[in-house]
């Protein structure tokens, strides 16, 4: 019970935290604040649990650093990138256009499934804080090169496409610079990686099975939801003919050689 109490509170947390947002959203007619949070609040929840919860306090440590510094870097990317930059993300516009008056309160509502969806997400690094084996087992080390490579590689793609849309000449055209070259969308893909590391870090652990929930959920979201679907939609929008080339070569997701043309 004590655990759930923790949850149940960190939940509270990220309710209150998205619902100041939305004000924010309200005033500045962003709704890609929400991103930030969403980023920032597993970061929260992943530093809280590790002051809460049982298990080896060592291990809850290291758990908290690696989400910690994953949840940094992509919040403050997210914040510089979206937040900061013109105009809101194309997903939100579309969505604010699509809703009319309704928008705000939709909105409202988007943004408090956001904190729920990283209330999920964030069974996957609990489970492995609460085991209390003194001992890390070779999956934990393990973890720990994939936990480096997809970091590094989201990060790469990340600077990768912000460079390329800070080029004047750029404007209005393709990406295919780098990781982009062999995947539409490297970043969604290094992301979904990174909640491997859960899932190795829980092996042998009870319960340990419940890490799967990260990289399922996140692969269902990217590939279905908020993802790819939404992303591409906007970007036949405003690059056409070559964005079609584009899908029609490269692979959406999973990293591969191009097709020839």
């Amino acid at each position: 019970m004590e655990i759930l109490y923790t949850v149940l509170e960190g939940w509270l947390v990220l309710a209150i935290m998205v619902a100041i947002l939305w004000v924010v959203q309200l005033w500045r007619q962003e709704a890609d604040i929400v991103d930030v949070g969403w980023a920032g609040g597993i970061g929260f929840l992943a530093i809280y649990y590790a002051l809460s919860m049982p298990g080896l306090f060592s291990r809850r440590m290291l758990v908290a650093l690696l989400v910690g510094l994953w949840s940094y870097r992509l919040a403050s990317y997210l914040f510089r990138s979206r937040f900061l930059a013109p105009g809101e993300d194309g997903r939100y516009m579309a969505l604010r256009q699509k809703w009319g008056a309704k928008a705000q309160r939709n909105f409202f509502f988007l943004f408090q499934l956001q904190a729920f969806v990283a209330l999920l997400l964030s069974t996957s690094f609990l489970v492995v804080m609460c085991n209390p084996e003194t001992r890390y087992s070779i999956f934990e080390v393990l973890a720990m090169f994939v936990w480096v490579i997809a970091i590094t590689g989201e990060a790469i793609a990340d600077v990768q496409l912000n460079r390329f849309r800070q080029d004047p000449a750029q404007h209005g055209k393709v990406c295919r610079n780098g990781l982009w070259r062999y995947s539409r969308h490297p970043n969604y893909f290094f992301e979904w990686i990174h909640w491997w590391t859960y899932v190795l870090m829980g092996v042998g652990v009870s319960y340990g099975w419940i890490a799967l929930l990260g990289p399922i959920l996140m692969l269902y979201l990217f590939l279905k939801v908020s993802g790819i679907p939404p992303t591409e939609a906007r970007a036949l929008e405003t690059r056409g003919e070559e964005y079609r080339e584009y899908q029609r070569t490269t692979s959406a997701f999973f990293p591969w050689f191009p097709k020839g043309a």
